[in-house]
């Protein structure tokens, strides 16, 4: 029997977390953080000394009690990629199971980066398996990490090849056919796969997003328009976009130096994922440019540039407006870094709709504006997929049952419409929220 349980995601954009058990073994797929409250809570609170039980009740972490009864089944925790909404609970909850964490070399990279910043170390056992490949965890279950495109770099779609049929779990993916970086996704694996899946737990955060995403060869094109088709001599060019897309960061630089600018990374998480990606060799991005975290490196380098403003694009942190980003401490003028009319900003990155992230963004846009600089926003395309992506990805795949997941409620609800203007009946899609249990035959 396949009992799948909604721990976290099922009702919030965030807190991902899915628990599978086979017959008398159990699987966590992803373990992640809600931001907004994560962000809200670690400004008020000290996180070495926090526990897992108030991370919980502040809604940071999912609610790993819902599988109180699995703990001792538990095989293995399995991300499916290194954003922090589904790995950055490990340091926290990870330890409450003694099961290995397996995922792509990149993603097990970005674990220890991100436990050595929260001074938590992960006792569980790292096992690095590269994308489009298998690792037996028992005589019943062998599980598959399949290469699929999306923000960050070996992100993976997680099957689950069981006696009862194969679970398989895309949370978080785009289906990109010309990507800038790294290879398109493996649809000759995942065709092999058609009719052979038991359930098929997927994304839906832009279920309600007509038509396609676009490529991620888009967003350079529209990078090249603004860096390179802009008149920006004499002028400071300052680009801020989401740290692990590491693609992103690729292009930027490709157009930098087309410029004749030399490019210079500012910011501690930039740091962070670059080295993260340099570490398993899917990049060399530290013999193309500068690169400095925070504190006195950081002031120096901005005086440097300050000088000759015309001669580096830098690239920082700051596109969600965090009070802490590098670019909010140069608009709050705490660093030094005189913007002046006619520099130019650029936001590689559309802006969270949650309330404290449009106000912090407005304010951060507003000090800016007040310095006459000019902004370019929504410099960006989402690696999501949206509804005709999920439309190609189920007729893809035929399987027999659906579990829409990283969701609200009503994109839960818009998904299950999808799947049924498809033809699946009722009975085949199943609607969870946190803490429910559906059990297949």
């Amino acid at each position: 029997m396949i009992e799948v349980c909604a721990v976290g995601g099922f009702k919030e954009v965030g807190r991902n977390c899915t628990a599978i058990k086979v017959d008398n073994e159990v699987i966590i797929l992803d373990m992640g953080l809600h931001m907004e409250n994560y962000v809200r809570y670690s400004d008020e609170e000290d996180l070495h000394n926090v526990t897992a039980k108030e991370l919980i009740a502040s809604a940071c972490v999912p609610d790993i009690n819902h599988i109180n009864d699995w703990k001792d089944q538990v095989k293995a925790i399995i991300p499916s990629h290194a954003h922090l909404d589904h790995i950055g609970a490990l340091p926290f909850l990870a330890k409450k199971f003694n099961a290995p964490i397996i995922a792509t070399p990149y993603t097990i990279e970005v674990i220890k980066a991100i436990s050595k910043d929260e001074h938590l170390r992960i006792k569980n056992k790292l096992i690095k398996i590269n994308p489009n490949s298998s690792y037996k965890l028992s005589d019943n279950i062998t599980v598959e990490l399949i290469h699929v495109t999306h923000s960050t770099p070996q992100t993976s779609i997680v099957a689950i090849h069981t006696p009862h049929g194969t679970i398989l779990y895309a949370n978080d993916f785009k289906l990109d056919n010309t990507p800038t970086l790294g290879a398109k996704p493996n649809y000759k694996r995942l065709e092999q796969l058609k009719g052979k899946v038991a359930v098929l737990i997927l994304e839906c955060l832009y279920v309600q997003h007509p038509g396609k995403m676009p490529s991620e060869s888009v967003a350079k094109q529209l990078l090249k328009e603004v860096m390179l088709e802009t008149n920006s001599e004499g002028k400071a060019m300052i680009v801020t976009t989401f740290s692990s897309h590491i693609a992103r960061l690729d292009s930027i630089i490709d157009l930098g130096r087309k410029l004749n600018r030399k490019v210079i990374f500012l910011g501690s998480s930039l740091h962070k994922y670059v080295t993260a990606a340099e570490n398993v060799q899917i990049v060399d991005f530290s013999k193309k440019i500068g690169m400095v975290y925070y504190g006195q490196r950081a002031r120096k380098m901005l005086k440097a540039c300050a000088q000759k403003k015309d001669q580096y694009v830098m690239v920082m942190t700051g596109h969600q407006g965090e009070p802490k980003s590098m670019l909010s401490r140069i608009a709050h003028e705490e660093y030094k870094f005189p913007l002046e009319a006619g520099d130019m900003v650029i936001f590689s990155a559309q802006v969270i709709p949650t309330p404290p992230t449009i106000a912090n963004r407005k304010e951060l846009e507003t000090k800016l504006q007040d310095k006459g600089v000019r902004i370019f926003t929504d410099v960006h395309v989402s690696g999501h997929s949206a509804r005709e992506d999920l439309r190609d990805f189920i007729e893809l795949i035929q399987p027999k049952n659906l579990i829409p997941t990283h969701g609200e409620p009503p994109m839960l609800g818009s998904f299950a419409e999808l799947a049924a203007q498809m033809g699946y009946k009722p009975e085949q899609v199943h609607l969870l929220f946190n803490g429910q249990i559906v059990r297949l035959d």
